[in-house]
Formats: C-alpha cells, sequence, structure tokens
C-alpha cells in the first residue's frame, strides 16, 4: 500500500453500510502539512460509504501489519497538551488521538492493510445489530474485557457511560447519542438531569441492560448511524465503580492497550501497557510499543527540525498534529532522502471564520467580512499549497454530495479578497469604522493566520481588537456564549461521512449553549426546520445533496461563517519509525499500525 491517502473502499462481511461520509475523531482540530506533489498534485477523492463489521470481522487479535516487530519506545512531539481525558469531554483532534490509545467503546473504526475502513465491534462482538426500521440497537459485551484495574466492563459500566453524558460537568465531548435518546436537542438533558449520581437511571424504554452482556438502545427516530457514532472517542466506556466524576477528567482508568503512568500537564505525558487489555478481544488496535513518550509545546518548526535531523530518539519518533512548517516544508518534501518517512493526506477540517450573529446583526456587515477575509493570506500561514487548498464551502471535499465548483463570493477565484467589494457594503450600511472583537490561539501558524485577516479587515474599513488565547483552552473560550468576542477561527471536520454531523452540531439555533459547537450563535428557522427534514432522509445520496444545499444557505443567506482553506497534512516521522500510513478516519498518522524498527529487523 502507498503512503500517499488511502481512500475507502468496500470491505466484506458486513452488517449494514453506512449513509454517510468520514468520521473524524474530533470534529474541532486543524491540520498543517499537505501532498507533495503541491498545487498541481490530485485533490481528494469524495469517500465511499464505509461498512459496518460482523462478529467475524470484530474478533480480534487485529490484522498483522508486515514487518511489525513488538516492542520499544515511540517518541510523540505534540504542540498542544490535552485538557481532557475524560472521554466524554474529548471532541477535538490533539485529545482524540491520544485518548485512541487509552480508551475502547463498543465499536471502532479499523484500516485494514489493504486501505479498506470498516466499523467493527469493539468491546461488542459486533457492530451492532438493528432493528424496528433503525429505532432499536443491540449490542453483546466481549467476553474477557478489563479496565486497566483488572476489574471485568460489563453492561454497567455501559449504562453508566451513556448516563454521565447527561450529567451538567460534561459539556465538552459529542452529544449526538444524548441528543437522539431524548429526541429533544435543545433539552436533552432533562432527561436525566444529574446523570446517575442522584440514583436516577434512564428508563428500559430509553436504554436496556438485561444482563452483564447486553446493551439495548430505543430511539423514538431511526438512527442508522449509530454504530459510527459510538466509534468516537467521547463514547468510550467509563468504569462504574471507578468514576470520580470531575476529577476523573485529570487521572481516568483505562480500556484501551495503555494506561497513563505519569501526566504533567502542558509538558508530558508516558503511557505504558495495561497488563488487562486483551488483543484476542481488539480488532482494531495492534499495539506494538511497550511505551509512548509524549512531550508538549513542540511547534511545527521545531518538530520538523527534529525529524530532519532523525538522530537519537528522533529516530523513533513522530508526531500525532504537527505538519511540516510552512519554512522547510517545501524543500522536506522535494528531497529524495526524506521520501520514505513521509506520511500525507487530506483532513475533513474546514478552517473557516465563524461570525457572531448575535453582536454581527446586519447582514451586510457579515457579508463585508466575507469578501474582505483573504484566503491567500490565511493558506500561506499554513505552508502554502503544502498546508491546503481553498475553501468555498464549509463541507470538506472529501465527503459525499459537494459540488466541486462551488465559489459563493468569488473567494477561491481571488483569494486575495475582495477589499473594495467589503468597504462598499460597510458604507451603505453606515459602518465604517464597525469595532470587531476577534479572538485566535497562540500557535504560530494561527497567529501568523490571524494578522493576514486582521489586516484585510482594517483596510475594508473594520476597527479590529485582536486577542490571543491558548490551544488548549481554545474551544472552552469560545464556547461560552457571552464571550464578547465577534469573530473567531473553527476548524471542523465531519465526525462521520455525513454533513449531518456538520450542519447541525454547527448551525442548529436550539444548540446555542455554553460548551456547545454553534460559535456562529446561529439561529435561522429555515435551518432549523431544514435539519429536522433532511435527517429523515433515509437514501444517503439524497440526504448528501441536501446538507450540501443547506451549507450553502448558512454561508450565502446566513452568512453565519467564511470558509477559508480544506487542510492537507503531511508529516515526517523517524526512520526507526513502521507502519506509518496516513488514516482519512482520523485525519493524521495511523497510531494503532505504529511499531518501532528493531536492530536487524
Amino acid at each position: 500500500m502507498s503512503k500517499r491517502t488511502a481512500h475507502r473502499r468496500r470491505t466484506a462481511g458486513v452488517a449494514l453500510a453506512l449513509a454517510g461520509a468520514l468520521v473524524l475523531s474530533a470534529c474541532s482540530g486543524g491540520g498543517g502539512g499537505g501532498e507533495p506533489e503541491g498545487e498541481d498534485s490530485a485533490g481528494p477523492e469524495q469517500s465511499a460509504a464505509i461498512t459496518f463489521g460482523d462478529e467475524a470481522a470484530s474478533t480480534g487479535p487485529a490484522e498483522e501489519v508486515p514487518g511489525a516487530t513488538p516492542g520499544g519506545t515511540v517518541n510523540v512531539l505534540q504542540e498542544t497538551a490535552p485538557d481532557h481525558l475524560d472521554p466524554a469531554q474529548v471532541y477535538v483532534s490533539h485529545e482524540s488521538n491520544i485518548t485512541r490509545l487509552l480508551h475502547r467503546g463498543l465499536t471502532a473504526v479499523r484500516l485494514d492493510n489493504e486501505g479498506n475502513y470498516s466499523v467493527l465491534g469493539d468491546l461488542a462482538t459486533d457492530a451492532g445489530q438493528v432493528s424496528d426500521e433503525g429505532r432499536t440497537w443491540t449490542y453483546t459485551l466481549k467476553e474477557d474485557i478489563y479496565f486497566n484495574d483488572g476489574s471485568p466492563i460489563t453492561s454497567a459500566d455501559i449504562r453508566h457511560s451513556v448516563e454521565r453524558l447527561f450529567a451538567d460537568f460534561i459539556t465538552q465531548g459529542p452529544s449526538y447519542l444524548q441528543r437522539w435518546l431524548a429526541n429533544e436537542p435543545e433539552t436533552y438533558r432533562e432527561l436525566l438531569p444529574d446523570g446517575p449520581y442522584g440514583g436516577e437511571h434512564l428508563p428500559d424504554s430509553v436504554l436496556e441492560t438485561p444482563d452483564e452482556r447486553t446493551v439495548i438502545f430505543h430511539f423514538e427516530q431511526p438512527q442508522n448511524d449509530l454504530p459510527y457514532a459510538l466509534s468516537m472517542p467521547g463514547y468510550a466506556v467509563v468504569s462504574a465503580e471507578g468514576d470520580t466524576q470531575e476529577a476523573y477528567d485529570q487521572e481516568p482508568m483505562t480500556s484501551g492497550p495503555y494506561q497513563i503512568e505519569e501526566f504533567r500537564p502542558g509538558r508530558s505525558m508516558t503511557l505504558t501497557r495495561n497488563e488487562y487489555w486483551e488483543a484476542a478481544s481488539d480488532p482494531a488496535r495492534n499495539a506494538y510499543p511497550d511505551r509512548y513518550e509524549i512531550t508538549f509545546g513542540h511547534t511545527r518548526e521545531d518538530t520538523t527540525a527534529r525529524l530532519m535531523a532523525d538522530n537519537g530518539e528522533n529516530q523513533t519518533t513522530v508526531t500525532f498534529n504537527n505538519g511540516l512548517d510552512a519554512g522547510q516544508g517545501p524543500a522536506v518534501v522535494e528531497d529524495p532522502q526524506y521520501q520514505d518517512r513521509l506520511v500525507d493526506g487530506y483532513q475533513p477540517y474546514v478552517w473557516s471564520l465563524a461570525i457572531n450573529q448575535q453582536t454581527v446583526t446586519d447582514r451586510r456587515i457579515r457579508e463585508a467580512i466575507a469578501l474582505a477575509v483573504p484566503l491567500n493570506g490565511v493558506r500561506a500561514a499554513y505552508g502554502g499549497a503544502l498546508g491546503g487548498e481553498y475553501a468555498g464551502s464549509l463541507i470538506s471535499p472529501l465527503l459525499p454530495g459537494r459540488e466541486d465548483d462551488y465559489d459563493p463570493f468569488g473567494k477561491v477565484a481571488n483569494p486575495q479578497g475582495d477589499i473594495a467589494g467589503a468597504r462598499a457594503l460597510l458604507e451603505e450600511a453606515d459602518a465604517v469604522g464597525y469595532e470587531l472583537n476577534y479572538v485566535h490561539h497562540t500557535a504560530p501558524e494561527d497567529q501568523q493566520a490571524a494578522i493576514a485577516v486582521e489586516n484585510a479587515l482594517e483596510e475594508a474599513g473594520f476597527d479590529v481588537n485582536r486577542s490571543e488565547v491558548p490551544p488548549e483552552t481554545y474551544y472552552d473560550t469560545i464556547g461560552v456564549v457571552d464571550s464578547g468576542f465577534d469573530i473567531y477561527r473553527s476548524s471542523w471536520g465531519a465526525d462521520w461521512l455525513s454533513g449531518s454531523t456538520v450542519v447541525p452540531p454547527q448551525y442548529d439555533g436550539r444548540q446555542i449553549a455554553d460548551g456547545a459547537s454553534n460559535y456562529a450563535h446561529l439561529d435561522d428557522e429555515h435551518v432549523n426546520s431544514e435539519i429536522d427534514r433532511i435527517l429523515l432522509i433515509e437514501d444517503p445520496d439524497q440526504a448528501a445533496t441536501e446538507w450540501f444545499e443547506l451549507s450553502k444557505y448558512v454561508v450565502e443567506d446566513a452568512v453565519a461563517s467564511v470558509p477559508v482553506i480544506y487542510y492537507r497534512q503531511t508529516m515526517l516521522h523517524g526512520s526507526l519509525i513502521g507502519g506509518a500510513v496516513f488514516n482519512d478516519d482520523v485525519g493524521t498518522i495511523d497510531m494503532q499500525r505504529l511499531y518501532v524498527i528493531q536492530d536487524g529487523s
């Protein structure tokens, strides 16, 4: 298999084909890097439907990676340390990529040696048994599944993991499952206001656990994407006995192949083997290394320089999130000595600028922002063609249903921005000098992009007040409804291959709340009603088309967000790292296949 992007193909042994698109473990994230071919390289292919695995496909151990050898330590260079380790609080990419090594859920997504992707049973024996036209899903737990203290994982732990999602302190993770169970998206917490901590439980009409190995979900509406949703790190299992509520976020029990030996927030994390993990029960993880040493605070420049040097510990080093930096990246991808150590692909993230509808209420002013934002200036901060492709849509080109030539404001054709057009709109609105409070985070590329945006907006006639916050707390900051900010960068990727994981979580007006992902605070009757209508469409092709049409309304009519770039990612790894391939499903290197090349191997 080539180290270039592995596009999805159908697999055998499947119970049901998914009506949708690419999963991204953490929907808010960001990339950098790209395909070595540069500006003229072929664009990403839209992904095919991904299949759900039956019991045979879901049996461990995971397929062996050719040439892999167990043992050794993998060093990981990361820019941003995780703020959350409780799986229910994990949504953004830099946290998801680490927690995939620690936690298991009912299902998991697996990339095989042929480049095929499928959703398999992880803790469950298969991807789920569906009945009642998608309204009822039954899962049977495997035997020999344990937490890292040796306690067995039972249906009581799954029930507890689901019920605690309704507690008030769970604010940062995905909310698909709990909204589906409640069938009341905007008030889902009322189904179990305190979670399980007050002694109450979800009724059997919603969630049944009739014995230690059986879990049954009941929904009022068909939820045919459930197996894919359950594969998200945010729905991994939490121990009912070991749950320390808020404190679980820093010292969680683990169910995956690794456990946290030491975590120094902002500095480092050491992962060692969970002796109670059974490879025979796990079809998705190879877990070849004995140990992961993860350090934080590494910029793309630092990461690229270390991996180019390829000396000492750098030989056994990777990164999960840091693409090549803009300065050295072009030389690296053109130098033959690095070709065997490059992993690259398109990510499903879209860099966009959210516009706060509650503070910037005049559509003409929002359109002026959209016209002024320089796509080329932002892309240059991420490495030019190495970092991404100009975006006209909020939906990644990897997803089905997208119109390839969509360019609503002519920004893709003229990526420098339309300063004159923006100023004309401000003059029409009598708003020259309009004050905008702009927040971004402190990563170097985001700072550079923010300067380009600020300069263009001020040239158009805005007065920009720019604020910075650390990456670790960035999404917590912009997730506050009354934050006082008017515009902010959001990098959103589909949680699985469907526009249903792009439009509703970002633009459903009934999901405006602290910690939610409607960063634009858009509450539009047309958008809300269309979301309800499209969610009931059974045909995946029709649904994909309808989601794209609704995303066009968000961009053109509501002007709630400005699409800027589709991310690409090129990553370098050390010469003694084996099994390194790009995983479209997580938008980065596949951490489950990595191994250390031993002496003589």
